[in-house]
């Protein structure tokens, strides 16, 4: 038992200890050379609080293990939605941005049908992933330069916020220099979510074999849950802190760089096909889900306990369907 858990408990351990500490780390650095706020949360802060999905996905894949790989995308997403919307909104309702909504869910709706649509239809190849990370990187220019024009935060932007009330540490420095210790932090960071992505990847696969059920149902379960930690950390504090809205761009934000950013730079390293389990029924679920978040997020602009109560049951159900 302590031999199937073991490295999946650790690598859960690791991968959660490491993000925290690369987010950390990076944006201290980043806040002492003179970056933005903005363009850290866009940036470090976004890809920071992803990383561990991106480094499980990117081992899953190179191991030959996609259901795993995308798998944790997608379920990563269903997750994000109603389980972790679902909590955050129980605790404290989930207050909704307009301009969020009209921009940042509306894009998240919109990978999302293009992610199953692409999925049914042809292998996730080098060059299509390649157009979803570009893709991402025209949507964080386009967002960039609407925030400065307009001077709020957009989806991404509110992790930064959520983390900076997540843990002191992340709070702007004050005038405090040397970049040595941030990036010390930030690398200590990376290797521990690197080690814990590895840990992760092996547990699953033992788990999955000793119970009988595909990598497919343990990726978009287990694995999809343990990497998205960081951002059920940052939504139930944020929810804490009574910031709904930070809570919402949290999710939102992250979704779209699940799809863009990790399920393109998967297909980049590691192509494969995406496993029919997902493109039949897990994928078009994600879409569901999404469209559902949006439209509850447009009843009133905010997310209620109730809304809250049924995204939760949501998740249950789905779970409920997904194991034999």
């Amino acid at each position: 038992m302590i031999e199937t858990w073991g490295p999946l408990l650790a690598g859960l351990v690791l991968l959660v200890a490491g993000g925290e500490l690369l987010v950390r780390g990076a944006v201290q650095a980043a806040e002492r050379i003179g970056i933005s706020p903005l363009v850290i949360g866009l940036t470090l802060v976004g890809f920071g609080t992803s990383m561990p999905e991106l480094v499980t996905s990117v081992q899953a894949g190179l191991g030959g293990f996609p259901g795993i790989a995308f798998g944790n995308v997608v379920g990563s997403n269903i997750a994000n939605i109603l389980l972790i919307a679902g909590v955050s909104a129980l605790i404290c309702p989930i207050v909704v941005a307009r301009s969020a909504l009209r921009r940042d869910a509306v894009v998240m709706l919109a990978v999302g049908v293009a992610f199953a649509v692409l999925a049914a239809l042809m292998p996730m190849g080098r060059v299509l992933g390649a157009g979803l990370v570009t893709l991402l990187v025209g949507y964080i220019w386009f967002v960039i330069r609407q925030e400065r024009r307009a001077n709020e935060g957009g989806a991404i932007h509110d992790k930064s916020a959520a983390l900076a009330g997540a843990d002191p540490g992340l709070a702007p420095p004050h005038a405090r220099n040397g970049l040595a210790m941030p990036l010390l932090i930030a690398l200590a960071g990376l290797a521990l979510v690197v080690v814990g992505g590895s840990f992760l990847v092996s547990g699953a696969v033992a788990i999955a074999r000793g119970l009988g059920v595909s990598e497919t149902i343990i990726g978009l379960t287990i694995v999809a849950v343990g990497t998205s930690m960081p951002e059920l950390v940052t939504s139930v504090i944020a929810a804490l802190k009574r910031q709904g809205d930070v809570a919402f761009g949290n999710i939102v934000g992250s979704n779209i760089y699940n799809i863009l950013g990790i399920g393109g730079t998967t297909a980049l390293i590691a192509p494969s096909n995406v496993p029919q389990e997902i493109v039949r029924f897990d994928a078009p679920v994600m879409v569901a889900v999404s469209l559902l978040l949006v439209v509850f997020a447009s009843t009133g602009l905010r997310i209620g306990r109730r809304e809250g109560a049924v995204l939760v049951a949501g998740y249950v159900a789905y779970g409920w369907m997904l194991w034999p």
